[in-house]
């Protein structure tokens, strides 16, 4: 049963064991309309609702746009196509089918310029949270709406989360966070200072679903209209209704103003919360999970982290199981014991992508036995005792590295938790970039790689810095996690001696007997040299060489001269390098 109400978009619509309501007008204070899709039991009544915001075109198929990586997770995990027809199925957002029945209304709206939405597209800016706002307290007073609003989506409609939960709109009840940066400037503009290009490539990828791009969109499988609305732009119109936000991220390489509408302000995060992170997030779906998690005020949150790729778990029973349990206590006031859940829940890793699942009390692991291995350049060496003896040992930065390989382990070892690494070196210009790789090898010497969330060859973990932005926050530094205030630049003296600070994201390994740790030093991104079959290129669409779309290449950030000539590191006597681990006990 279809029906046509007012707006002459809209559209009621009665199938599936649901009731749709198709391109739902929501007008913000400016006039500016967006349009949602409402999902809702058959049933009329006032239900707990649970909405996402983004750019990603609420009416494309996950199947149709991200045809890879829906086949790849199904054949994994064939029980997500039980008890659901997944013709809803939309990439990073849930599937109505499998919360409907379960007594809530499911909420996508197209964000300001995307899909349906129409007006100015401008990623993460402070207009799309004030919208954001707006759409969690225009659903709160709807019929069908109980007034008890949550959040949830994977990345982008997880990283929106945070900006607007300390907005504190009255009706936003709880929210999961599911793999969602809360620092854009250190987790996905700047790599520890330094550029990352992930954006050049994400972009482009995002403008069919612009706003405007009409009859050459993609169509939605289940009304055949545009993903990107009614009207067909010109190429220039487009043009002009989208901010250039790669242009404006590579002129402020240093956190000034224009990072300020990115910034949350953790104070005012009260709001209930489950923080979902990911093992193989290097590079974007990680640390913003987990400081939201150790940074924000609420008194009731949850940290979980898990592996493999970033949308997996989202969408198999694990993942829906435990967002059902977190909302029904928070938005049904279901007595489920959801207040008893430990603080922090993770998938242990091990060896060839098994997890172990364990609860903990609180993150950092408080046993957590901090060990530091220290480097010797004499032997390329990592071990426990500092060296007595000084060395050093010198890598051309883009096109060499120096490895440092621990001893085979003599016993079964567990490392969870954030890293960090301190290192003394010299430049032979004004300034370096350091990348630093923790990896893992066979006792044949045969690299250890996981399924990564972009990537199917990542390594342990990854951390970078930038030299002359080597200056800390002291408040915020600890000494398993540096923070640096990235506000100046401190060129370096060619040749001088400089003690560095790094931080390196948490991992987890549990390390087999016989197996050896290396730290890979250089002053490129991590390459995995083994072969990359073309079933895995057409999976993850980036090229899977172990840093996903998360790298460090533009020459304009990064020009040879200076950042490609020799760095030396020093080690022993008075300069302990040194790679900080956490040791968790059995």
């Amino acid at each position: 049963m279809l029906k046509q109400v007012k707006d002459r978009f809209m559209r009621i619509e009665v199938v599936d064991g649901m009731r749709i309501m198709w391109q739902v007008p929501i007008t913000m204070k400016d006039g500016n309309v967006l349009r949602a899709d409402v999902f809702l039991p058959i049933e009329k009544g006032a239900y707990p609702t649970i909405m996402n915001y983004g750019p990603y075109a609420k009416g494309q198929s996950f199947q149709e746009g991200y045809e890879g990586q829906w086949n790849r997770m199904v054949e994994d995990f064939p029980e997500i196509m039980e008890d659901t027809t997944n013709k809803y199925q939309n990439w990073e957002a849930t599937d109505p089918e499998r919360w409907v029945p379960h007594g809530y209304a499911i909420i996508r709206v197209d964000s300001r310029g995307a899909g349906w939405s129409e007006g100015i597209q401008e990623f993460w800016s402070k207009k799309e949270i004030h919208d954001f706002y707006e759409c969690i307290e225009w659903a709160a007073i709807q019929s069908w709406s109980n007034g008890n609003i949550g959040l949830l989506g994977i990345s982008y409609y997880a990283a929106n989360q945070w900006l607007v939960a300390a907005m504190q709109p009255p009706h936003l009840k709880a929210m999961i966070p599911w793999e969602g940066t809360s620092d854009w400037y250190r987790e996905l503009f700047y790599h520890g200072g330094i550029r990352c290009t992930f954006l050049d490539s994400w972009v482009p990828r995002q403008l069919p679903m612009q706003h405007g791009y009409g009859s050459r969109a993609r169509k939605n499988p289940n009304t055949w209209e545009s993903i990107a609305g009614p009207a067909t732009f010109s190429e220039e119109e487009l043009y002009r209704n989208r901010k250039d936000v790669v242009a404006d991220v590579k002129a402020h390489p240093l956190f000034d103003e224009y990072y300020e509408e990115t910034k949350v302000d953790w104070s005012k995060v009260t709001v209930p919360f489950l923080s979902a992170a990911n093992w193989g997030g290097q590079g974007l779906h990680l640390r913003g999970n987990i400081e939201g998690y150790l940074q924000a005020a609420s008194e009731q949150k949850w940290l979980e982290v898990h592996g493999l790729e970033h949308w997996t778990h989202f969408y198999t029973p694990y993942g829906v199981e435990l967002q059902k349990r977190f909302f029904d206590y928070f938005l049904k006031d279901e007595k489920n014991d959801w207040d008893k859940e430990p603080r922090v829940r993770i998938q242990v890793r091990h060896i060839n992508n098994q997890f172990v699942e364990r609860t903990e009390a609180e993150w950092p692991i408080p046993r957590t036995k901090w060990t530091k291995y220290f480097l010797d350049a004499g032997e390329n060496v990592l071990k426990k005792d500092a060296p007595q003896l000084a060395a050093s040992a010198t890598y051309m930065a883009l096109n060499e590295s120096v490895t440092f390989v621990a001893p085979k382990m003599e016993e079964e070892i567990e490392i969870t938790g954030p890293l960090a690494a301190k290192l003394f070196i010299s430049s032979e210009t004004t300034d370096a970039d350091l990348f630093l790789t923790l990896r893992l090898f066979s006792p044949t010497d045969e690299e250890v790689i996981f399924r990564g969330a972009m990537d199917a060859h990542t390594p342990v973990a990854q951390g970078w810095l930038r030299a002359s932005h080597r200056k800390l926050d002291e408040e915020k530094t600890l000494p398993y996690r540096p923070y640096y205030t990235h506000r100046e630049i401190n060129l370096l003296e060619p040749g001088k001696i400089y003690e560095l600070d790094i931080e390196i994201w948490p991992t987890s390994i549990v390390i087999p007997k016989g197996y050896r740790l290396a730290l890979t030093i250089g002053g490129k991104d991590y390459e995995y040299g083994g072969e990359i079959k073309e079933e895995t290129r057409k999976f993850h669409r980036y090229p899977s060489r172990g840093c996903g779309p998360f790298l460090h290449n533009d020459t304009n950030n990064r020009p040879p001269e200076i950042y490609g000539r020799g760095v030396t590191i020093y080690t022993g006597g008075e300069r302990n390098s040194y790679l900080l681990l956490p040791i968790i006990p059995e």
